[in-house]
């Protein structure tokens, strides 16, 4: 089979000095960034040359990647690298993006059987809700080398950055979207992690504080935007994407 090797690198949550050393030593050994486009002027896999000469056509997709900025703090060298930019909308219908995620695949399989090194940024780490991943299955079933370099989860960092643990003793620990069923996922014992809350942030605080729940959290972990809010009340009606908050068992 083909030489080359994709490698998902987690590049945490925000903070560039929370990047691993090797997601680090990863990045600035690969051949070829690939960055996820959420933007859906995008709508096929673009490969750019990093002399420049198609610099005009990429739309600053790159600027936008909160994954590739993170990275870029860490390795200012990925610059110079060239780069492929893979549609990823968030959409839901299930054909559509498998599609999508098939052309992806097919834009990185041709990278790889000419031998490149193709490196997928994602942002936290790329096994917990990564877009990343269905490139990588997608290429691993059809008999490429692929690998996953671990990132700090937002949910340990939002722990961290709160100064309190996560789970203790024998509690449980839930990792759920807040995109899906809050209310019945609130009822669920021991620490709930609820990601990616901005959208229904309002629903969530409502339901919070009506059952008087023990709830912190955190929006923009590790990055120039971060804020910190403890307790129900504190929350507010509105947040931004990458909102997450560690809802606590009544003691």
């Amino acid at each position: 089979m083909a030489d080359g090797r994709f490698t998902g690198v987690g590049v945490g949550p925000g903070d560039p000095e929370l990047m691993t050393l090797k997601a680090v030593r990863r990045i600035q050994k690969c051949d070829v960034i690939a960055v996820p486009v959420s933007d859906v002027s995008l709508e096929e896999p673009r490969f750019v040359k990093a002399d420049g000469a198609a610099e005009n056509e990429c739309g600053g997709y790159e600027d936008r990647c909160v994954a590739y900025q993170i990275a870029l703090g860490a390795c200012p060298e990925m610059a110079e690298k060239d780069r492929i930019f893979l549609p990823m909308p968030m959409i839901r219908d299930k054909e559509q993006l498998k599609m999508i995620h098939d052309r992806g695949a097919g834009a990185v399989a041709e990278l790889l059987e000419k031998g490149l090194d193709v490196v997928f940024l994602t942002l936290g780490d790329p096994t917990v809700y990564s877009t990343c991943m269905y490139v990588h299955k997608r290429l691993k079933r059809d008999g490429f080398r692929t690998e996953i370099i671990p990132g700090i989860p937002s949910f340990c960092a939002a722990a961290a950055r709160l100064d309190i643990p996560l789970v203790e003793n024998r509690q449980e620990l839930h990792i759920l979207p807040a995109s899906y069923e809050i209310g019945k996922s609130l009822q669920l014992p021991g620490t709930k992690v609820l990601m990616k809350a901005g959208s229904r942030i309002g629903e969530v605080k409502r339901i919070l504080v009506e059952n008087g729940m023990e709830a912190e959290m955190v929006e923009n972990c590790g990055m120039p935007t971060e804020r910190l809010y403890y307790g129900a009340e504190a929350i507010p009606e509105q947040a931004g994407y990458y909102s997450l908050l560690v809802v606590k068992e009544a003691n």
